[in-house]
């Protein structure tokens, strides 16, 4: 299971990983072509074993792009303690505001 620490930790190597991109264009091309090693290169860290990245370049304003996540299984959830006091206290807001803002960004586009 994913800690928050780690969620944290991924959420700032994209940010990074996506300013040295805008930054660079020969480092986007690298990041696109073998984003294994181009994250090994910057973490300084291996990748595990059969690791897939997928970098997709969507600075094209004329798409819209859409991640469909893997479907995860309730029955095998497991939630840290903070994730249970969260649910059970109804602390829905930020996955609230995600939708709307997520909704209205297509919406903008579609209509």
């Amino acid at each position: 299971m994913i800690t928050v620490e780690e969620q944290k930790q991924s959420a700032e190597l994209i940010k990074t990983l996506t300013q040295k991109a805008w930054e660079s264009s020969t480092f986007k091309e690298q990041l696109i072509e073998n984003p294994v090693s181009v994250i090994e290169s910057v973490t300084g860290q291996k990748m595990p074993s059969g690791t897939k990245i997928v970098v997709e370049d969507q600075t094209d304003p004329s798409y819209i792009y859409m991640n469909i996540p893997r479907k995860i299984e309730i029955n095998e959830l497991e939630l840290t303690d903070e994730q249970l006091e969260m649910v059970a206290g109804g602390t829905d807001v930020g996955v609230g505001i995600l939708i709307g803002i997520g909704v209205g960004v297509i919406l903008r586009y579609c209509v």
